[in-house]
């Protein structure tokens, strides 16, 4: 088991947990701009702090329905993978709290497609998903 501090947020009715260590800051993407041949989960690119960040949608991960394409912003994760900014858009950010985690359970068959998923917490009445960053970009970056 883990004692860690997480980033409690959600992404449609899933509550996730990002490792604080990797949370560079929590945004607002106020607009994005389309990046052509990227990958479906791809937003588009956004300035934060003088930067560029990939804006990034995970809901089909968690059996969502992909959010709005319309240029609009949303609030998100932003974080360092490989030297790359990337915003990962959620819908709410609840809280910062320690958490003990406990393995994550695997389902038969889906070990491969849950692989971002490193364990599980509970919360207030549900089961909140801890998630590798990397592995998460890796996964969406793919869809498609």
């Amino acid at each position: 088991m883990n004692h860690a501090l997480h980033l409690v947020a959600r992404v449609g009715d899933r509550g996730l947990l990002f490792d604080a260590e990797r949370v560079d800051s929590v945004v607002e993407v106020h607009s994005t701009v389309p990046a052509p041949g990227a990958a479906p989960a791809v937003v588009g690119l956004a300035a934060m702090r003088s930067r560029v960040a990939t804006v990034i949608d995970v809901r089909e991960l968690f059996g969502g329905a992909p959010m709005m394409r319309d240029g609009k912003g949303a609030r998100a994760v932003a974080t360092l993978v490989d030297g790359h900014l990337y915003a990962i858009a959620v819908d709410a950010l609840e809280d910062v709290a320690t958490f003990t985690l406990a393995p994550a359970p695997i389902a038969q068959g889906t070990a491969g497609e849950w692989d971002f998923v490193t364990g599980v917490a509970e919360g207030e009445g549900e089961t909140l998903m801890a998630v590798d960053i990397d592995r998460l970009v890796a996964r969406a970056s793919a869809l498609g």
